[in-house]
């Protein structure tokens, strides 16, 4: 029996969700995080985007922690520090105006 062409899925376009100013890191893995950091914010700084909210959660402080140490090796980070209004459960980071010098 061979599928007809009605039966025949395409694939569809792979369908990237909006970049915002605030990524959740709930749903990613602890090792995915250092990676996922410095992607969003190459993105975002790309994008044009200068001020970043990072979710990590409270718990014990391990996400903030690797969040941290990530924004701190970052080349297009200016600063960033604790959401106080989350109770250290994100991250505000500042990004670099212009584009890194190749």
């Amino acid at each position: 029996m061979t599928p007809d062409d009605d039966d025949i899925v395409e694939p569809r376009d792979v369908v990237e969700p909006p970049l915002e100013d605030v990524i959740d890191l709930h749903t990613f893995l602890p090792a995915e995080i250092p990676s996922l950091v410095d992607e969003y914010v190459r993105a975002a700084h790309e994008k044009g985007l200068r001020l970043l909210r990072i979710v990590h959660g409270r718990g014990k402080g391990v996400q903030r922690g690797v969040v941290h140490a990530a924004l701190e090796r970052h080349p297009l980070v200016i600063e960033f520090w604790d959401d106080a209004d989350s109770r250290l459960g994100a991250t505000f980071c500042r990004l670099m105006a212009s584009p890194l010098p190749e």
